[in-house]
């Protein structure tokens, strides 16, 4: 197995520290900085997230800020999801697609206030995107990476912790909402959020300088709830249906194709730069969606590319996210599946990295 040379081009973060010590076994390389995918195993790890509590390292969730007079109308120029009624206060989940309605991003939005936005990005060059178009049409609008780095704390036990460090009126912070709250002196966004349907909180660590007095807060005030340095676990997403661009969805994609269309108010969402692109493809609908499969036998090898979903001899789909889930006893993945096969208990065949496998797909996710 090749290893990933050290290099200035992939950033440490910096909760990097904490994470070593904890005794991390593998990372992906996510936005140009260090994302741990393992501790002790992907199925122990899963085991753990969900019956107790995990501290994550996803400070490569960058923010892109968009700061000046006309950030909510370039915030709104990104995503086909009408933003009107947003207040401050609230986060949002929301796709970005480009002029032909293609995903670009699938971020949460933090409203910060009505001339401060954070957009919480995915895997790609999404600032380049964004810098753009506010150049392009001459807004009066800052972009740029502020430093913040994202520290997700997930699992049944979330609540518990969190309100241990930060008091216990976090409590009351609820889903996709966020409040401030104090920490050596620096008041926190913490979100009810993250990514996993374990439940818990993100918390957006401004300054790298109390990023560790935090991780080591968090651990310190966890120990009886069995606290433990996590990760996105890829069992556990692929339960929830937890989408993720670059694998199970790229620029080819529209939202409609990925399930996301309920984030889509594509006839008064004006000024998004897609619009017209997805207003053709919410009136004539997708040919191929984002399902839920079940491959039978025995554990399936890891899906570092997409498998060809088979039904009669043709091509129709593809298998891009698949591991084995000890809860549900099967091989769950997701695929994006045409229109022909896509409904519920319909069997296909999956070409896996170790041959073809029996399939069906699912009324839905697992979790």
């Amino acid at each position: 197995m090749a290893l990933l040379s050290p290099s200035r081009r992939v950033r440490r973060t910096p909760f990097s520290d904490g994470v070593e010590a904890a005794g991390v076994k593998a990372y992906t390389v996510y936005n140009r900085m260090l994302l741990p995918t393992v501790f002790e195993s992907v199925e122990a790890d899963y085991h753990h997230l969900k019956r107790h509590v995990q501290v994550w390292d996803v400070a490569c969730e960058r923010q892109v800020e968009l700061r000046g007079p006309d950030s909510a109308r370039l915030a709104q120029m990104l995503t086909p999801r009408d933003l009107r009624g947003m207040l401050p206060g609230r986060c949002a989940y929301m796709p970005i697609v480009d002029e032909t309605g293609g995903m670009l991003n699938d971020p949460v939005l933090v409203k910060l206030a009505e001339d401060r936005w954070w957009v919480s990005i995915a895997d790609s060059d999404l600032m380049l995107w964004i810098k753009g178009i506010a150049n392009g049409y001459r807004l009066d609008v800052l972009v740029d990476e502020p430093n913040v780095s994202p520290l997700a704390v997930q699992g049944p036990k979330a609540e518990d912790l969190v309100a241990r460090v930060f008091g216990e009126a976090v409590r009351s912070v609820k889903f996709f909402r966020f409040g401030l709250f104090p920490f050596e002196g620096r008041d926190l966004v913490v979100a009810r959020s993250g990514y996993s349907k374990q439940g818990g909180f993100e918390i957006y660590v401004e300054g790298s300088d109390i990023a560790m007095p935090l991780w080591d807060a968090l651990m310190a005030a966890g120990e009886d709830l069995g606290v433990r340095a996590g990760c996105p676990n890829l069992i556990e997403r692929i339960e929830s249906g937890l989408l993720s661009y670059g694998n199970d969805m790229t620029d080819d994609n529209t939202p409609h194709e990925c399930g996301l269309g309920r984030f889509c108010d594509t006839q008064t969402a004006i000024g998004c730069i897609g619009r017209d692109a997805l207003l053709r493809v919410a009136k004539e609908g997708p040919v191929k969606q984002v399902r839920a499969i079940a491959i039978e036998g025995d554990r399936v090898p890891g899906c570092d590319r997409p498998w060809s979903i088979v039904a009669g001899g043709q091509r129709v789909g593809q298998v891009t996210s698949a591991a084995w889930s000890p809860d549900h006893g099967t091989n769950v993945a997701i695929g994006m599946v045409r229109m022909t096969h896509w409904d519920p208990g319909t069997r296909i065949e999956v070409e896996t990295a170790d041959g073809m496998r029996s399939a069906v797909v699912q009324p839905g996710f697992w979790a």
